[in-house]
């Protein structure tokens, strides 16, 4: 079934067009486009260096009114000090197309975000172990690999966020399952990973707010110097996953924590019940009632400490992020995804990588909890 869903969607995905008409396309084109021409200088997103026509060429192709000029180009707003115009995307999807030969660069990106899903899918599934997980793991499995048409086909950018997700999902799951001696490791990859989805989506920030309220909730509760050096590792890996944002920002802002996004105009957080119904009534409410109860769920039956600490995490986090959502003043049909899939594919890798006792022995006695008169009474 993953197989079939594999082949279909990428059959979809070899017709798809590149000039599709919508705005944010071009920029990360556009992006791209820099760093094939420039390498690494091609973080600057300056409009003084469209010298070869390639923005205007672009905005014309989706009949963009006023392509003939620059200043006007969608998602390039004018840097504080009025120095010049820069693009506001960050500049990790523009990299990830930049890899593809140019005209052909949105196919293969989806191809390949595609076949990584994919390949997560079939994981879980040859680690499931019981009923329960393996039904769970074809489920979310098919469910994960239909996402990567819809909704990751509306922003380019949720191509490569969809695979951080399941990566740093199965790393968090591993951290508080495994608890083995290489902890940290996982630590610096979980903080990495969070950092490094900054760079295709800014919101994507928001995707670490809960491991910060965990790490530093259990440092003030247990102060140890285990915990504080959990959360120094978690931040220190999460600041070098956002180097590519702080460089494109001291280049294009002048300051590396000065983001392009500041000169535009934002409307501050608030409850609007607009976004709220719009929520609602979309395909992203279910999937946030699925992570809710199944985060429930793993902390009601989980047999390991580990695992229930885990759903501690899981539940901060999701409340942090669709609280942030809740008061954004924008609704689109994909932004609590990341946050939602980082959720689910993070509880699935938990109940696959959870081994539950041996078959034929009650979990009191692995436990250690029957009584010794009840333990040498033969079984029926």
């Amino acid at each position: 079934m993953f197989l079939a869903m594999l082949a279909s969607n990428i059959t979809l995905i070899s017709h798809w067009t590149e000039s599709r008409g919508v705005y944010d396309d071009i920029c990360y084109l556009r992006q791209a486009h820099l760093f094939q021409r420039f390498g690494w200088q091609g973080l600057d997103t300056s409009l003084a260096r469209e010298t070869d026509g390639y923005l205007a060429a672009k905005l014309r192709s989706i009949g963009f009114p006023n392509w003939n000029e620059p200043t006007r180009a969608p998602c390039h707003t004018q840097t504080a000090d009025g120095g010049k115009w820069v693009m506001t995307p960050p500049p990790g999807t523009g990299f990830v197309l930049a890899l593809f030969p140019e005209g052909f660069q949105v196919v293969p990106l989806y191809v390949v975000a595609n076949l990584f899903i994919a390949g997560f899918a079939l994981y879980a599934l040859w680690r499931a172990r019981e009923k329960i997980a393996l039904t769970l793991a074809a489920l979310f499995g098919a469910l994960a690999i239909y996402f990567m048409i819809n909704p990751t086909k509306a922003s380019y950018s949720m191509a490569p966020t969809m695979v951080v997700c399941a990566l740093a999902g199965l790393f968090t799951a591993r951290l508080f399952v495994d608890e083995r001696p290489r902890r940290l490791l996982l630590i610096v990859a979980v903080g990495v990973l969070l950092g490094l989805s900054a760079s295709f989506r800014i919101a994507n920030v928001v995707l670490s707010a809960g491991y910060f309220l965990f790490f530093g909730l259990s440092f003030l509760t247990r102060r140890s110097r285990e915990t504080f050096m959990s959360g120094l590792v978690l931040g220190l890996a999460f600041l070098v996953g956002l180097l590519p944002v702080f460089a494109a920002n001291f280049v294009n802002s002048g300051h590396p924590l000065v983001s392009a996004y500041g000169g535009q105009d934002t409307a501050p957080p608030s409850l609007d019940p607009a976004v709220l119904r719009a929520y609602l009534h979309d395909t992203q409410f279910p999937l946030m009632v699925i992570a809710c109860l199944g985060t429930a769920l793993l902390w009601r039956f989980a047999q390991h400490s580990g695992v229930r600490r885990l759903a501690l995490l899981l539940a901060g986090n999701l409340a942090l992020n669709l609280a942030f959502f809740a008061t954004h003043p924008v609704f689109t049909q994909y932004y609590v995804i990341p946050i939602l899939m980082l959720s689910l594919w993070t509880l699935l890798f938990a109940v696959v990588l959870t081994r539950g006792p041996p078959q034929g022995i009650d979990t009191h006695q692995a436990d250690g909890l029957r009584p010794p008169e009840v333990l040498s009474r033969p079984q029926q």
